[in-house]
């Protein structure tokens, strides 16, 4: 038996969590920018992704008018730091709702690094940064969708392994329902089947 829910019949908080209790685990845009008047603003945005591979593209969605889409409609460039377990609290930190113009790396005592090719800085204890400028923006509804081209990407040594990030070392986090975060947990590997070596459903096998 499944219970029905109508988003039009609903508050839009209602359904909000509804989504994002459902729609999961989500990665983590640790998104840093910086303002015109050069304030530097670091904020986590749980709805994020891959647009395009050629040209590499990644896109994320601000829920809102924020610090993070000003700055990025008024600069052109952000960075989106790697949201690894490590930084946990940190990044709920960077989700405190601090006045405009305060910057999150001061705020909550965040050591920064600068970018090589764009202005926002980095985080400096993260160990991806995919430093990008926008490529264009979609709204939709009371959001907006951001999608920027990767112009560079700095890894950190200590994640890799015979030149891969290693999800071991990475150590990702993810956004779930309500206040609650996930780690990865049990990585399982099951090679995609090319169909010459199909043999059935794998319920038949």
């Amino acid at each position: 038996m499944r219970i029905d829910f109508d988003p039009a019949e609903m508050p839009r908080r209602e359904f909000y969590k509804l989504l994002t209790a459902t729609v999961v685990p989500r990665p983590i845009a640790w998104v840093s920018t910086v303002s015109e008047d050069g304030t530097a603003n670091l904020a986590p945005h749980s709805f994020f992704n891959i647009a395009s591979v050629a040209p590499p593209v990644v896109q994320f969605s601000s829920v809102g008018r924020k610090d993070t889409l000003l700055n990025i409609e008024a600069t052109g460039q952000f960075v989106v730091n790697f949201a690894s377990e490590g930084l946990f609290e940190q990044i709920n930190d960077t989700a405190t709702d601090f006045p405009h113009g305060v910057s999150e790396f001061e705020a909550a005592g965040i050591d920064s690094e600068p970018s090589l090719r764009v202005k926002p800085l980095r985080v400096a204890a993260s160990p991806v940064a995919l430093e990008c400028e926008v490529h264009s923006t979609v709204g939709i509804g009371d959001s907006v969708i951001v999608f920027g081209r990767v112009v560079h990407a700095a890894v950190s040594q200590d994640v890799l392994v015979d030149g891969h990030p290693e999800i071991s070392r990475l150590k990702p986090l993810a956004r779930l329902g309500r206040d609650e975060w996930g780690t990865v947990g049990e990585v399982r590997e099951l090679p995609r089947i090319r169909h010459a070596d199909w043999q059935g459903p794998a319920s038949d096998r």
